[in-house]
C-alpha cells in the first residue's frame, strides 16, 4: 500500500500549494479564507513565532504532529488522535455520480453552510479552489459534498465530506468520493484522507469503502491569543 509521507501537511503548504499559503520557509498556513490548517517543518521545534505576522488574535488553527508545550501568544483548544488513511480498493467502475456538479466561486456560499452544520473539518469560503469539489442538489439547496483538499506530489486528499442530516442514508457520500477516488486513480494519483479517531462511523465507512488506516497523530486545534 502506497502511504503519503508523513509530512504530507508541511510538503502541500511549502510545495505544491505554496501559492495557497503565507508563511515562511519553516512554518506556513493556509491563506486567510482557505482551511484553517498550519504546519512546520520540523515539528518538533515548531517555528510559531514565524506565523505570527500572518495570523490575527482569535483565529483558529489545525495542527497535526506536534505536541511540545504551547509557546507565549498561542493557546490549546483541543486535543485529538487523528487517523491517516489510504486507498488501498479496486478502481471504480464508471461514473457513480452522474448527476453530481462541480462547485465553483458561486457555490461557496452553500458550501460553507453546510459545512459549517456538518463540520467535516476545517473549511472556509475558499477551501472549493483547492482542487475538485462536487456536489449534489435539491432544488437550490445544497444536500452534500465532497472535494479535494492537500495535494503533495502524487499524494491527494479528499476532504470536506459532509451530507446535510435531513439527506443522510442515501448514498450520496459513497458516490462523491468514488467519483474523486476514480478520477484521482486516472491522473495516477494515490487517494488519502484524515479522521478523527474517535469518529467511528466515519472510519468504518471509510474503511468499507476502501481506505486504511497508514499513520496515527496527534492533532491540536489552538488558537492566537
Amino acid at each position: 500500500m502506497k502511504t503519503p509521507p508523513h509530512d504530507v501537511i508541511w510538503r502541500a503548504l511549502s510545495g505544491d500549494q505554496r501559492g495557497f499559503s503565507v508563511g515562511t520557509d519553516r512554518a506556513r498556513r493556509y491563506a486567510p479564507g482557505f482551511s484553517s490548517i498550519l504546519g512546520f517543518a520540523d515539528p518538533s521545534s515548531p517555528a510559531f513565532d514565524d506565523l505570527a505576522p500572518f495570523c490575527s488574535a482569535g483565529e483558529h488553527f489545525y495542527c497535526a504532529d506536534w505536541t511540545g508545550p504551547v509557546p507565549a501568544g498561542w493557546s490549546i483548544e483541543a486535543e485529538a488522535t487523528l487517523y491517516r488513511m489510504t486507498w488501498t480498493g479496486v478502481a471504480p467502475d464508471g461514473d457513480l455520480a452522474p448527476d453530481a456538479v462541480p462547485l465553483s466561486a458561486a457555490h461557496a456560499g452553500h458550501a460553507v453552510e453546510l459545512a459549517a452544520l456538518t463540520r467535516p473539518g476545517p473549511f472556509g469560503p475558499r477551501t472549493i479552489e483547492l482542487g475538485d469539489y462536487f456536489g449534489c442538489f435539491d432544488g437550490d439547496r445544497l444536500v452534500a459534498m465532497a472535494g479535494e483538499r492537500l495535494r503533495a506530489g502524487s499524494c491527494r486528499e479528499i476532504s470536506g465530506v459532509c451530507t446535510h442530516p435531513e439527506y443522510q442514508g442515501r448514498g450520496y457520500a459513497r458516490r462523491l468520493m468514488l467519483r474523486l477516488i476514480g478520477r484521482e486513480l486516472q491522473r495516477g494519483e494515490t487517494p488519502f484522507l484524515h479522521v478523527l479517531s474517535d469518529n467511528t462511523g466515519a472510519w468504518q465507512f471509510y474503511e468499507r469503502l476502501g481506505f486504511r488506516t497508514c499513520q496515527e497523530l496527534p492533532a491540536r486545534v489552538i488558537a492566537r491569543t
